[in-house]
């Protein structure tokens, strides 16, 4: 089942500062919702440290960048220290934003199978609809990649 078209003002998330706040903050705003697996692996400080370097690019364009993960908050203020990242993270612990999007997936390592965060991104537009999704997002060039649909769909 496609996720475009679901509103999500109503859902609640967990920051990196512990409050619980509803998407709903975010109203006309344009806001990217990124998933990724762990907090302090390369693949995943890569692609926060982009985001974070594009912030004032993605700003001039009235987009938030939000990264989602199943950390805690307290892991999630330790990445953002430890590589001064300029972007909010959510904790999501339960994995209900993960389950709600669709990329709770069951992956398969060296053979061994488990579940975990399939690398995603949303694009949510400022009435709050979803308007595109990325699935198994590859790092390299990625908020670039973002970056740049915005700047198209807002000409």
């Amino acid at each position: 089942m496609p996720i475009i078209e679901k509103n999500i003002h109503n859902l609640k998330f967990q920051n990196n500062e512990d409050e619980i706040l509803s998407f709903s903050k975010f109203l006309g705003k344009y806001l990217i919702l990124y998933f990724y697996p762990r907090d302090n692996t390369s693949g995943c400080t890569k692609e926060a440290k982009d985001f974070s370097n594009l912030k004032l690019e993605f700003d001039s364009l009235n987009t938030v960048v939000i990264g989602i993960s199943s950390d805690t908050y307290e892991s999630h203020n330790k990445f953002i220290s430890k590589h001064d990242l300029k972007i909010e993270l959510i904790s999501d612990i339960d994995n209900n934003l993960c389950q709600y999007f669709g990329v709770w997936v069951e992956k398969n390592m060296y053979g061994k199978k488990f579940m975990g965060i399939e690398r995603s991104t949303f694009l949510i537009d400022p009435s709050g609809i979803i308007i595109k999704e990325w699935r198994k997002v590859k790092v390299i060039s990625h908020a670039e990649e973002l970056l740049n649909y915005l700047r198209k769909i807002k000409k």
